[in-house]
């Protein structure tokens, strides 16, 4: 098991963004996030996916077509030589006021507890402010990347994310640069 890792956004970070993935076969890889990812696990981090999936809460998705999504997402990867530890995700609407939503810090409680890692020692990677709000409220790094929402959301985001990269893997390239330094150091 991993003793860092990579917390990333599902869409707009990994996926095209297309509103609300609602079947597995809109669910696309963004040129590079494969290889950003194969290149994380090379690094000797490790990957979960954390996402807000408000469909479920909405009625329009149930949580066994979101794991046929999810089967989709893992075998593009896959097919790429790219792997996730994990992907947790909240069902809910932001009117539910759960403690699940990003930027609410559940999901990643819920990760590190299943894998045995410090948040805190990990690095936030995606496109909404609320990523970037997740990432501080668990003291990681934080990344935000201009593919999907990334582009409008920087104003916003700009506050809470300690760099910007121009997609996911130059975000790799970003961390990978953090870890080298704290080895030099």
């Amino acid at each position: 098991m991993s003793e860092r890792f990579a917390i990333l956004d599902r869409d707009g970070t990994i996926n095209e963004e297309v509103g609300y993935v609602l079947h597995p076969a809109e669910m696309k890889l963004l040129p590079g996030s494969a290889e950003a990812i194969r290149r994380l696990r090379e690094l000797g981090l490790g990957v979960v996916v954390v996402t807000n999936q408000s469909p479920i809460g909405r009625g329009l998705l149930t949580e066994q077509r979101l794991g046929d999504i999810h089967d989709r997402l893992r075998d593009l990867l896959a097919d790429e030589g790219a792997s996730l530890d994990d992907i947790e995700f909240c069902p809910h609407t932001p009117e539910d006021g759960c403690a699940c939503r990003k930027p609410a810090t559940e999901m990643v409680e819920r990760a590190a507890r299943a894998l045995d890692f410090d948040p805190a020692r990990s690095f936030v990677v995606g496109d909404h402010a609320g990523d970037m709000r997740l990432g501080n409220a668990v003291g990681a790094k934080t990344i935000l990347v201009l593919t999907g929402h990334g582009s409008e959301e920087c104003d916003d985001a700009a506050p809470f994310a300690d760099h910007v990269a121009d997609d996911l893997l130059g975000a790799t390239r970003i961390v990978e640069s953090l870890l080298a330094a704290e080895e030099a150091s």
